[in-house]
């Protein structure tokens, strides 16, 4: 569901410049959705295997911001612009860019501005990524300011960008990716055509991938050939990959687009999966609740078993002050779809804001097991921290605020609630071992900005 948004601030300088400036700064907004990252997962997951690589480390990282952009940073991790999900026409054009950005990651073309981008949440990657470019392009800490105020693309797109080399590189990793997967790589050259009519545009008008990835006719020409050569360039996709990929683009679209937009592209008459559940989104979003419950519950009677469907109903009640209403919507989608930490995570709020003790207990199971599965998602530790807190259990509960302050950057708060949790639980267990791993580091970060600050 697409309601857990993080804002990224621009630049970590933000909060220092004047209101009227900061509030026109453009923001950069993370969004989590268990459907859409399964989408993409699914897909990329072939491509990570021929390239070596663990699936299950590579993250998904989305953006709103309706540009044409993918990018690799910190390590494995991808991040997507939802403007180009959306632009896509079909699968083999998303899966072409990622067969690509693979390709930098296998080829070790990633950005190393620090060592601890590699193993830092998304969200520190992103924002270090923004500080280091106001950092670049004067080598000063306290030009980032200035840089705030329209001068950042430049070092962005220094940051980002790969050399032609690297480029050319990633192309036939791309093209041995998708022959070692059986898959078309028209997909591929299609965007480069999509890129190919930016190129006439200036500068300031073009996507952020024609700049950060240069586009050149050696390149394109290789790429066509390569296609051309395919035993496999007429595979057809999956059929179920393809509603998967229609369903993805409506869901964005609903979503982050007016309401009025998606009735107007996603029209009554239009019977489609696909546009049922984008008029869904954009009926809970008008908001016409009855209206917006008919059509999911019509998607649901057609098909039972689907999470994602399950999942909405209960966003559509619990945000609509229907909480008790929405536990069971998020117990089915949960059980049809276990190994997902987003619908545990949400399914685990419901639960807590029920304020039924009586369902803490199960709060308490379904957030354990999403922080085992995404140790890095800090909102699931703060929930766990108040399911904790509310059923009795003090020191986990400080246990988990100890890690959710870790994630978000507030070594103070991180500390404390770490030597309480000490205090409370003893010197005993995988937990106490944990604590002290979040001491170490909140003390070696704390040491890293010290000697940053005498450094400037």
């Amino acid at each position: 569901m697409l309601t857990r948004i993080i804002l990224l601030v621009t630049f970590l300088l933000v909060a220092s410049m004047p209101p009227a400036l900061a509030q026109s700064q453009p923001r950069r907004q993370f969004i989590r959705d268990a459907e859409v990252e399964n989408t993409i997962r699914t897909f990329g997951t072939p491509i990570f295997q021929a390239a070596g690589l663990d699936p299950s480390a590579v993250r998904i990282n989305l953006i709103i911001d309706s540009t044409l952009n993918a990018f690799v940073a910190g390590g494995q991790n991808i991040f997507f612009h939802t403007g180009l999900l959306v632009r896509s026409e079909h699968p083999g054009q998303l899966i072409g860019v990622m067969a690509h950005e693979t390709g930098h990651i296998a080829g070790g073309h990633l950005i190393r501005s620090t060592d601890a981008m590699a193993s830092a949440s998304t969200e520190a990657i992103l924002a270090t990524l923004l500080a280091a470019a106001a950092g670049a392009a004067s080598g000063r800490g306290d030009a980032a300011a200035a840089m705030m105020l329209g001068g950042n693309e430049l070092a962005m797109r220094s940051l980002l960008a790969f050399s032609r080399s690297q480029e050319s590189q990633a192309d036939q990793m791309a093209m041995r990716f998708l022959d070692d997967t059986r898959q078309s790589g028209k997909g591929l050259i299609e965007f480069f055509e999509i890129l190919g009519d930016q190129e006439a545009l200036v500068s300031s008008r073009q996507d952020p991938y024609v700049r950060t990835h240069p586009l050149t006719r050696d390149r394109v020409s290789f790429v066509r050939n390569a296609v051309e050569h395919s035993p496999y360039s007429k595979t057809p996709w999956p059929p179920e990959w393809v509603e998967m990929h229609k369903r993805m683009k409506a869901k964005l679209f609903a979503f982050i687009e007016p309401p009025i937009r998606t009735f107007q592209r996603y029209k009554e008459t239009d019977a489609s999966i696909e546009a049922r559940y984008a008029r869904a989104v954009a009926a809970y979003r008008k908001p016409d609740v009855a209206m917006a419950l008919g059509l999911i519950d019509g998607l649901i009677k057609e098909r039972p078993n689907d999470p994602y469907f399950w999942e909405l109903k209960g966003q559509m009640l619990f945000e609509n002050a229907r909480g008790t209403e929405a536990v069971e919507p998020y117990r089915k989608a949960v059980k049809l779809l276990p190994d997902s930490a987003l619908l545990r995570i949400a399914l685990g709020q419901v639960l807590i804001e029920t304020e039924d003790p009586a369902m803490l207990g199960e709060a308490e199971t379904h957030l354990t097991a999403a922080v085992n599965r995404e140790p890095e998602d800090r909102f699931a530790w703060q929930q766990l921290a108040i399911a904790f807190g509310r059923n009795g259990k003090e020191g986990m509960a400080s246990y988990a605020l100890a890690e959710h302050y870790m994630l978000s950057g507030k070594l103070s708060e991180a500390q404390f609630h770490a030597n309480k949790a000490e205090q409370l639980l003893g010197k005993q267990g995988s937990v106490w071992l944990r604590i002290q791993d979040i001491k170490e580091r909140a003390s070696h970060v704390r040491a890293e900005q010290e000697r940053g600050r005498k450094w400037w």
